[in-house]
């Protein structure tokens, strides 16, 4: 202990980082955020900068054993799973890591935004938040590909298609997330580089300048009713307030702090015991037709999102929204810059954090099952639900299953529901319209004169009939 003493009290003297202890330790907060429960309330920045730091370590201990190139990404993580030792867990640390991430993120962007801490002079510290925000959003998406299966790649498959719907500049957004016409080697470097390199250097970068801000312009206090924020007198009254009665950030929060920080991790790491890593699924086929891209949880509500708009919101949804979203964020300080900040006198905001995580929540449960791809798992018919069906009828049913027609239509509760229910449908259009549509397409569908022939087209005809309870 002598030793490590005078090592550590040469390394502080040589390096002279004696001032920024001090002013980080001296660092003077609000009363009520020191020494009452409120306290608690502001713990969720400082949890994600350990949870940045985790990451980065946890994905260096990954990118050592990782190969970036198609033929070996896949097998390079069975390796970790299977070979390295505490390889899995190390996966698992990393991919739960990242959730809590993301979830703390909105955690504490809701918890600035409730309290009004976004207001003067604190715009910039909201506006770096938010970009933050969509930094860690753009790290996870990248990390999905790095898996380099089925769900990985056609995930993102997904996204690239759904992007390239966008008129006028779909074909170039589609070029950008594939590194190309199609996704390959090129995609998988890109994501690579970004996921690895640049995206944990800006964020890095801009959470610097975000923690900076944080000691410049002080820690916002808790808010209450009735003292609004005035541009004019709010600095002098905050330094006075930090001056006459304030808290220094240690110990009075940062034990708090540390508490929190040591909480996500242990719920960190027994996720990670208890579930293990997150793949990779079967390795990636492009012929495989019976693709079913799951993306991980924290992007379902965006993927339901797309799959229930109508197509003619394509452009609203892909582009607009996220433009729309990002910019609001931004500006939000800029159009409400003072004023009250308690929740009471601002039941707007609470209105506003209340539909989103109900809009999020519903989305995101409509996304556990993937409905913008089709069923490949459905089962025939049971043939005692046929019962006191024609041979035509029955015949029709397995017609219907074989030529993948219940891949993404219901009858009778069996069957996909990427497209519309078909149990009625002779009672919505004449069998001549369901020919017609079937054999050129409509929409999504794609046209199966080349796959049905008039034989397979009268029994499915002759099904529906059945199924609506009309006559064969």
């Amino acid at each position: 202990m002598r030793i490590v003493k005078r090592v550590g009290g040469w390394l502080y003297d040589r390096s002279r980082i004696s001032p920024i202890v001090q002013a980080l330790l001296s660092h003077k907060i609000p009363p009520e955020v020191g020494r009452s429960r409120k306290g608690w309330f502001y713990v969720f920045g400082q949890a994600l900068v350990f949870l940045f730091l985790f990451q980065v370590v946890t994905g260096t201990g990954l990118a050592m054993a990782y190969v970036p190139a198609p033929a070996f990404a896949w097998d390079s993580l069975r390796y970790l799973n299977e070979e390295v030792f505490w390889g899995a867990f190390l996966r698992a640390l990393h991919f739960f890591g990242a959730s809590a991430m993301i979830l703390l993120t909105f955690v504490h962007l809701s918890r600035v935004f409730l309290t009004g801490s976004y207001k003067f002079p604190r715009e910039l510290n909201w506006m770096s938040g938010v970009i933050l925000l969509f930094l860690v959003l753009a790290m996870a998406f990248t990390g999905q590909l790095l898996r380099w299966d089925q769900d990985g790649v056609w995930t993102v498959m997904v996204a690239a298609q759904f992007a390239g719907r966008t008129p006028l500049v779909g074909e170039y957004l589609m070029q950008l997330i594939l590194a190309g016409e199609t996704l390959g080697g090129g995609t998988l470097t890109r994501f690579f580089a970004l996921h690895v390199v640049i995206l944990p250097l800006l964020i890095l970068v801009v959470m610097g300048f975000h923690i900076y801000l944080v000691f410049q312009n002080g820690i916002s206090e808790p808010p209450r009713a009735g003292r609004p924020v005035d541009k004019e007198s709010y600095r002098a009254w905050y330094a006075k307030l930090v001056r006459e009665g304030g808290s220094t950030h240690w110990p009075d929060a940062a034990w708090r702090e540390l508490v929190f920080v040591a909480f996500v991790l242990l719920a960190v790491f027994a996720f990670a015991l208890t579930l293990g890593p997150q793949g990779p699924g079967p390795a990636p086929d492009p012929t495989a037709l019976e693709a079913d891209p799951r993306p991980d949880w924290y992007f379902r509500w965006y993927y339901a999102l797309i799959w229930l708009k109508p197509r003619v919101l394509d452009e609203v949804v892909l582009v607009w929204f996220p433009i729309f979203l990002g910019l609001s964020l931004l500006a939000l300080p800029i159009l409400f810059p003072d004023g009250e900040r308690a929740p009471s006198r601002r039941p707007w905001a609470v209105f506003a954090v209340g539909m989103a995580l109900l809009f999020w929540g519903t989305l995101t449960a409509f996304g556990l099952r993937p409905h913008w791809v089709p069923n490949f798992e459905t089962e025939p018919l049971p043939a005692e639900q046929l019962e006191g069906a024609s041979a035509g009828a029955r015949e029709g049913a397995q017609v219907f299953f074989d030529r993948g027609c219940q891949f993404c239509h219901q009858v009778h509760g069996h069957g996909g529901i990427y497209g519309p229910d078909l149990t009625a449908a002779t009672r919505r259009m004449p069998p001549e319209e369901i020919t017609i549509r079937t054999m050129i397409g409509v929409r999504d569908m794609p046209a199966y004169y080349e796959v049905l022939t008039s034989e397979e087209m009268d029994r499915i005809v002759a099904y529906l009939r059945w199924a609506a309870g009309g006559d064969e």
